[in-house]
């Protein structure tokens, strides 16, 4: 394994180009590139291209704007939306006159919306359409900080009218003539602005508790993106997708303050449900996503592989072997040999890069995957042909990222060495801390949770067990609040057990269940896609979810890969019982957080019946 990259060279994390802030960087980056394509995003089946001069023009009006109705320097704006130009008009335009803005994932209810609202005390609610505005409409009367509400999409509102409502291309307007009365009076407010400021609030998914608002700085994401780029590639021809919500930390910083960074071009994906035909059109050289993403890929090629004739699935079987032969010696940092490498080059030519090329990935760089734990095996998988999948670590609180692993410097089932210029370690207690410029201020008017976050020497919690080797790679052995203590006395942090029944393409997430009991037992959520392909095939009958989930041979078919997963693990971390969650679930239930993770305590609380079944 090679050693992590070390320099001895001084670097200044405080600046980019000479910019010492998000709003003075994006103006640079702007005025740089001007007619340059920044965006793109798809319109009745075309792809259409709005530059860096457009960036810069719609944030300037609309940031102008919002200040000609009242918005003031630390006012927060609130954007409910599916990703979009315009978030990041707004996002943007809010920054540069020194505004705060905060997301709200389209998923979140009229009630959640108020919270939101009401605990950032926000001036100005963006909404994208109809459906969106119906939440405002909903409980109007409960946000009495709200000024106005804006809303982008006109579409089935041409006859709707509210003192409380304007419409975005009104807000252009007056923006514009904001400009022709004052035309210095944005570059002015740019450059007021100051790195302790901050530059947006992110609200904490709220697995335990209420959600609260991180105050994320200037200074974290100047910082984030000057260290991140130390160890990653990145340049002004990359070609980026966008499709996780722009509420969460990770798509801020990759598709919003890194693609200001490096000048890429960022793609918008038309909705969650059009990932994989947007990633086939745009073929990024760069793709982050959730650890279920990456499964949910996976879990298709096996389904076309299925579907294939006995020579391709002969030829695909031989080409991942030659890969993953391959892919140990890339891995493990070592030099491939040249009959492996030969071996590997003839299958690539002949299958794999046909495969990449039928998902979208010819041109990846690398791929990146955090927020949850994922299973080495996947990632192994994946190196096997021909993409590069690197774990890293990071949490709102630290701006994005804290550790990393690089195409160069990789080592499976760690997550990566520290971002340089930051400090990571393991306390006496076994947890995962972490010190530097890119920890957050704090928690929007939060003192006490912000006090009960940090240690008493000023590192901040991460609420993570882990370990670090002798080479500076760190491990995520599970969650403190999820450690299972069991009737036996045995600790068990379920997480390793849950990634490796996540590799199956038919099991979608798991949950261990075990804490104060004899053993171990897991609540299942199935792939339906998968499943019902394997029920199609078998000619198993079904009506719904729910009698598909009870199907005997589902049930069993299951089980054949719970016991393939117990086999790689000590007796007493074996799974003795499962249950199939028969309820499907989507992004708008509570069991599942914006990023598609299982709720573990809410999910125990809700299936307490079929966890006590498992337990008779």
């Amino acid at each position: 394994m090679n050693a992590p990259i070390k320099s001895g060279t001084i670097i200044d994390y405080t600046s980019k180009d000479g910019c010492d802030t998000m709003a003075t960087l994006f103006r640079h980056r702007c005025k740089k590139y001007g007619k340059r394509t920044a965006h793109r995003e798809k319109d009745l089946g075309v792809w259409n291209a709005f530059s860096w001069e457009d960036y810069f023009n719609h944030a300037k009006w609309i940031g102008l704007g919002l200040r000609s109705l009242g918005l003031k320097r630390g006012d927060v704006i609130s954007i409910l939306s599916e990703d979009n130009k315009e978030w990041l008009y707004f996002d943007l335009g809010a920054v540069c006159i020194g505004a705060i803005p905060s997301g709200v994932y389209t998923t979140d209810s009229a009630s959640q919306l108020a919270y939101l609202v009401n605990d950032s005390g926000t001036s100005f609610l963006i909404v994208e359409n109809d459906e969106q505005l119906d939440k405002f409409l909903e409980v109007r009367d409960e946000m009495p900080t709200l000024k106005k509400v804006i809303v982008i999409d006109r579409d089935g509102l041409r006859d709707f009218h509210d003192d409380m409502v304007m419409f975005a291309d009104e807000l252009y307007e007056l923006g514009k003539a904001e400009d022709k009365k004052y035309p210095k009076l944005f570059d002015a407010e740019i450059d007021m602005a100051k790195p302790e400021d901050i530059r947006m609030l992110i609200y904490t998914s709220g697995t335990t508790g209420r959600p609260k608002g991180a105050m994320i700085t200037h200074s974290n994401m100047i910082f984030q993106i000057k260290s991140v780029f130390q160890l990653l590639h990145g340049s002004e021809s990359d070609e980026q997708l966008c499709f996780l919500p722009l509420c969460h930390v990770l798509e801020r910083l990759f598709s919003v303050d890194s693609q200001i960074a490096v000048g890429s071009t960022v793609n918008f994906s038309e909705s969650p449900e059009t990932v994989f035909e947007n990633l086939q059109e745009v073929s990024p050289h760069v793709f982050v996503a959730v650890p279920r993403l990456w499964e949910k890929i996976y879990s298709r090629l096996q389904i076309l592989r299925k579907e294939a004739t006995p020579i391709g699935r002969w030829a695909f079987d031989w080409a991942v072997a030659a890969g993953m032969k391959r892919a140990e010696y890339q891995m493990d940092g070592e030099a491939v040999p040249s009959g492996v490498s030969l071996n590997y080059k003839f299958w690539d030519f002949f299958v794999l890069g046909n495969l990449r090329r039928m998902i979208g990935m010819d041109r990846i760089v690398r791929g990146g995957t955090g927020a949850a734990p994922i299973s080495p095996e996947l990632l192994k998988w994946y190196w096997s042909i021909g993409i590069p999948v690197l774990e890293g670590f990071g949490m709102t609180e630290s701006a994005g990222v804290a550790t990393i692993n690089t195409v160069e410097h990789n080592k499976v089932s760690t997550i990566g060495i520290t971002l340089p210029g930051a400090e990571t370690r393991i306390s006496k207690e076994g947890e995962i801390q972490l010190k530097g410029p890119h920890v957050f201020k704090g928690y929007w008017n939060n003192p006490e949770k912000t006090a009960e976050t940090m240690t008493e020497d000023g590192w901040l919690k991460t609420g993570d067990m882990g370990r670090v080797d002798n080479q500076g790679y760190f491990t995520i052995t599970g969650r403190i609040k999820d450690i299972i203590i069991t009737a036996g006395g045995k600790n068990i942090t379920p997480a390793e057990i849950e990634s490796a029944l996540k590799f199956s393409p038919y099991i979608s997430d798991a949950v261990v269940i075990g804490d104060k009991r004899k053993y171990l037992s897991c609540l299942i959520m199935i792939d339906q896609e998968n499943v019902e392909n394997f029920a199609q095939e078998k000619q198993i009958p079904f009506s719904d979810f729910t009698s598909l989930c009870a199907a005997p041979e589902v049930v069993e078919l299951i089980g054949k890969d719970v016991a393939a997963v117990n086999k790689q693990f000590a007796r007493v971390e074996q799974i003795k019982d499962y249950r199939l969650i028969d309820i499907l679930l989507t992004a708008e239930d509570e069991e599942l957080t914006p990023t598609m993770k299982l709720k573990r305590g809410f999910v125990e609380s809700r299936h307490k019946g079929l966890i006590d079944s498992m337990y008779k």
